[in-house]
């Protein structure tokens, strides 16, 4: 079982910028993403990384003002997230892909673990 936790959100202005960490536990380095929901709204794919971080993928709304990256610590996924608008208001949910090949359609079922996940809410 790999226990997953998401810190760094909370309320910004719109512009602004947030840091959301994300780190995982277990024994291998694994590839990771982030996923976002709204009320009343499945998840959504934002980010992923590859586990060596030579990889990554967005989606298209928020290419250019978000980045994932690996931390220094292993198992550990950084979403730097700058010119924040209020659309990007959601619950973030950090995914860990443990078993299977690694993920590349963004789908929810390519990813293995999950956290509780962390609000981030922009306002106008």
């Amino acid at each position: 079982q790999v226990q997953v936790v998401e810190s760094g959100g909370r309320l910004v202005q719109a512009g602004g910028s947030l840091r959301l960490s994300c780190s995982a536990s277990g024994f291998g380095t694994y590839a990771m993403g982030w996923f976002r929901q709204v009320p009343g709204n499945p998840r959504a794919f934002v980010a992923h990384i590859s586990w060596s971080g030579d990889s990554t993928h967005y989606a298209d709304s928020v290419k250019g003002r978000f980045t994932i990256s690996r931390g220094s610590a292993r198992n550990t996924v950084l979403l730097q997230m700058n010119s924040l608008k209020p659309e990007d208001t959601a619950h973030y949910y950090c995914a860990v892909a443990v078993h299977g090949p690694p993920p590349t359609r963004g789908w929810e079922r390519e990813y293995d673990y999950w956290g509780q996940g962390t609000q981030v809410t922009v306002s106008s």
